[in-house]
Formats: structure tokens, sequence, C-alpha cells
């Protein structure tokens, strides 16, 4: 066996195990959704069923707080996109020494635990500011991080964007507020869609920072935790698996979309 040929055999080896360590969790999660036991468990396989989807759409609190997260989720995308893209067109235009600084106190909160942030969060807004737990201070908790990521995403974008379209711009009479909605946000655009992703995933997800600030409110991953303690059915892993279903739906019809843009955009080129 020739070095080349091992090193592809030993790459393709160790793709196949990180796929498997990756989606076999997955696998197994959905196909007790389809055994009868009332424990989430492939193990003893007790016969086929459907019925834990029934048992889904019959449980009222579990879509209840569905919709309590994806509430939350969208106020977290309204209001950490436009603060990320803030910081990341501020980090940009900034030449200073101060630089490194802003940078550093702008990615601090990723590196803070999320149940210091829950705590912090809770404290302040609470006894300064009278705001209580619920969902307006679950959506500013969960912003404070999750516009860090928003801003290192406008940021790597920015990277490969040419300061002498907007200075060619206001050469030409636009203001500063055109040249932002002609040329910088239309440049932008993919980097607000990927962070729109991003920060709804993080808040969906999200359970240390929510858990201290979700007031009386249950979102699904605090929902999913108390049942986790009082007696967990497949009827979850009915959810899992419809949610990995739209996942996969969403990210084919977007690649169908983006192959047409990119046919559509050599054909115009050509």
């Amino acid at each position: 066996m020739t070095a080349d040929r091992f090193r592809t055999t030993l790459v393709g080896a160790y793709l196949a195990l990180f796929f498997i360590y990756l989606f076999l969790p997955l696998v197994v999660m959905g196909v007790a959704t389809f055994n009868t036991s009332r424990f989430p468990t492939v193990t003893p396989w007790m016969g086929f069923t459907t019925q834990w989807f029934a048992a889904l759409f019959a449980d009222g609190q579990l879509w209840r707080a569905l919709w309590t997260s994806l509430a939350i989720g969208a106020g977290v995308v309204a209001l950490a996109v436009p603060i990320g893209l803030s910081a990341a067109l501020l980090l940009w235009r900034l030449h200073s020494r101060a630089r490194t600084l802003v940078y550093a106190v702008m990615v601090s909160p990723l590196l803070t635990p999320g149940v210091i942030i829950g705590i912090s969060t809770l404290v302040f807004w609470d006894r300064w500011i009278g705001v209580g737990g619920g969902l307006v201070l679950t959506v500013l908790a969960q912003s404070s991080f999750i516009a860090a990521y928003a801003m290192l995403l406008f940021m790597a974008r920015l990277q490969r964007f040419d300061p002498a379209q907007e200075e060619a711009a206001l050469d030409l009479g636009a203001s500063h507020f055109q040249v932002f909605r002609r040329i910088t946000l239309p440049y932008l655009m993919p980097a607000v869609l990927s962070a729109a992703f991003i920060a709804f995933l993080q808040s969906f997800e999200n359970y240390n920072t929510t858990i201290f600030v979700r007031g009386l409110e249950t979102p699904l991953t605090v929902y999913i935790a108390s049942k986790v303690r009082t007696g967990l059915t497949p009827a979850i892993n009915a959810l899992s698996l419809i949610l990995i279903a739209v996942t996969v739906a969403g990210a084919v019809v977007y690649e169908i979309m983006r192959r047409r843009e990119a046919r559509r955009a050599a054909a115009a080129a050509g």
C-alpha cells in the first residue's frame, strides 16, 4: 500500500467514524420514537407504533412551551442581529488602539458562563430597572451574548468588503444612510441571514441562562428538563424527529435555491 493510498484510507476511516459519532445518537433517537415502550429507548424493542406522535399533538403544555421558545427566538433575532451588525461596523471602522479593547469587551459575553449571565441579568434588570422575569427579560439575557455571535459573522463578511465602493458613492453625492442601504447592507445580506439563523438556534436551545430569567414562562428546554425529572416519554423524540425533518427540508430548499441563483448568475455573466 502506497503512502497516498494509506493516507486516503485513514482520512476516509476518520470521516466515517466522525459522522457515525455525530449522527448515530440522532438515528437511535428517531428509532426510539417508534418503539411502544413508554420510555425513550431502543432496547428492548417492544413493537412498532406511531402512538407517540398522537401523544405529542395531545400534549398542550409541550406546544405552549414550543411557542414560547419560538417567540423568544424571534425576539432575540430582532434584537441581537442589529446589535451585532452595529458592533461589527464600529469595529470595522475603528483603527485606533482602542479597537482591541472594544473587541475584547464585545466578545467577553461568549466567555462568560450562561449561569452567570442569567443571574446577573436577573439581578440588574429586576432590582435596578424593575423588569421582572418573563419573555422580555429572557430576550434581553440571551441577546447579551448571542449578539456577539452575530458580530463575528458580520466581521468575517466585512473582511472581504472594499471600502472604495462607499467612498465612491459618497463622492457622487450619496448620503451615509443611502450608502448603507444601497451598498453596505446588500453586501452584508448573506451574513444577516446567517446571523439570524444562528441567533435563533442559539436562543432555541439555550437553557443555562433561560432558567434564571424565564419567570413564570416555560420555554421548551425548561419543559424538557422538567420532564426528564418527572418522567420522559417518546413524545419528546417525536417532536425532535419533526424538528430534524423540518431543518433538513429547509436546508435542501435553501441549497436548491442557491444553486439556481448560481446558475442564473453564471448564465448572465456568460
